[in-house]
């Protein structure tokens, strides 16, 4: 199990992210001295959306395609509408956190960032929370959906809205120097 300062953890984003849902995440990770890296369908930046207008972008490390999981020790989503809507119709993304999902790896998503946990085949006969307008979305795919700041079962980490970043990234620390939580499949 790594400690989080030798951590390596992987933010899957595209264009349309919630800024604080990933800028949270990646600055708190690394303070905590996680090598972040950003992977996307494509290459170059990525524009975040920030408060009803698209906001700054972030560079992207690595493309979703060329990501080997085995250079990672989690995975985190972050949400707004835009971005996990176009993930979740991007195969290699969705075979993404299929993969990690099975490798037993924490595997964090935050807002409508579950969908790509519901895309997966993640969350049937789990505990999950998210941003209440994909509720519906997550109890039709078999999620036992609560309403807290943040869930976690056997490694993977939902939580609500960047209201709950805090208790998001801390949850995410705590799941990362556990490990490999082996009895977990898609």
């Amino acid at each position: 199990m790594p400690a989080i300062d030798t951590a390596k953890i992987l933010i899957l984003a595209t264009d349309g992210y919630e800024r604080s849902e990933l800028r949270v995440p990646l600055e708190k990770l690394s303070t905590h001295g996680a090598d972040v890296k950003i992977a996307s369908p494509k290459s170059g930046a990525i524009k975040s959306w920030d408060d009803k207008n698209w906001g700054d972008t972030v560079d992207v490390d690595v493309e979703v395609k060329n990501v080997d999981i085995a250079d990672y020790d989690a995975l985190v989503i972050p949400g707004g509408q835009i971005n996990p809507d176009l993930l979740r119709n991007d195969e290699a993304s969705v075979s993404l956190v299929r993969e990690f999902v099975a490798s037993g790896k924490p595997v964090a998503a935050i807002c409508h960032g579950p969908w790509l946990l519901v895309e997966a085949g993640a969350l049937r006969g789990r505990r999950a929370t998210s941003y209440s307008s994909i509720k519906t979305d997550l109890l039709n795919a078999g999620a036992l959906w609560q309403d807290e700041a943040v869930v976690c079962e056997q490694g993977i980490v939902t939580s609500r809205t960047p209201n709950d970043l805090d208790a998001f990234v801390s949850k995410i620390v705590e799941e990362v120097s556990e490990g490999t939580h082996h009895s977990r499949a898609a």
